[in-house]
């Protein structure tokens, strides 16, 4: 079937039906009227045939739902252009050689969950031995020397240990994003970095489940990888850039 790529819409169970399917909790005691109340805000929100498939008590007048409704809207798929990091996909070995080929040294990684963000999950996806999803960490990488900091590291931390070991590229996670502390405190080690004179001489990095690479360049950083990023993403990245940096490519 040829898909309009012009007009597409949600699809369920039939092209262009427009299906879909809500989540969400409201302030109310679960019963009937909670109900009415959450098939009510779906209309409101430009849905036909909303549907309260799922209801739960959360107690202290909570409840939680799951709505089935129809889209009426289309988005044109064609004329979408999103910023992203474009490098080239290469595994780990032939990242290794491409860095021993063409740039001739190892590569130096600073990394860290940095000011109050305790989660390491992401950085350690990222720099861990062990790995994520099959893929070894940088730590792995024989060309690359990997230093992870862990969580709740200052960026005062992060840039005295970055000098200290000549680092190549700085790795920032953020996974705490309340408030939008994440922003402040990327936006930050920018400033830091500057004040010391470093930014430029640093491929700078920052990443998270609310990180995408629109956000990071907005900020100041080379390059922003969202969820589902893999070691061999960041790295590549950062040896193509070096490449590029060092007039190698």
């Amino acid at each position: 079937m040829k898909v309009d790529y012009t007009n597409v819409k949600p699809y369920g169970d039939t092209m262009n039906d427009g299906a879909v399917q809500l989540s969400f909790t409201l302030p109310v005691p679960a019963g009937e009227e909670a109900k009415e109340a959450a098939r009510q805000l779906v209309k409101k929100m430009g849905l036909d045939e909303p549907s309260v498939v799922y209801m739960a008590d959360l107690g202290i007048d909570f409840a939680y739902f799951i709505v089935y409704g129809k889209c009426t809207h289309t988005v044109d798929y064609s004329a979408i252009e999103v910023p992203k990091v474009v490098t080239k996909k290469m595994s780990r070995e032939e990242i290794n050689e491409f860095v021993k080929e063409k740039i001739g040294r190892k590569i130096t990684v600073v990394a860290a969950c940095t000011g109050t963000d305790a989660h390491t999950v992401g950085i350690d996806a990222i720099m861990n031995m062990k790995g994520y999803n099959g893929e070894f960490g940088l730590e792995r990488y024989p060309e690359f020397n990997a230093y992870n900091l862990g969580s709740q590291v200052l960026n005062e931390e992060l840039i005295a240990k970055a000098k200290e070991v000549n680092a190549d590229a700085i790795l920032v996670s953020q996974i705490v994003t309340q408030k939008n502390v994440h922003i402040k405190n990327l936006t930050n080690l920018v400033e830091l970095l500057e004040a010391e004179g470093m930014r430029d001489k640093v491929i700078l990095i920052c990443g998270g489940p609310r990180i995408s690479h629109e956000l990071a360049v907005e900020l100041g950083y080379d390059a922003g990888f969202g969820p589902g990023t893999l070691a061999p993403d960041v790295a590549a990245f950062i040896a193509m850039e070096i490449a590029k940096r060092e007039g190698k490519l």
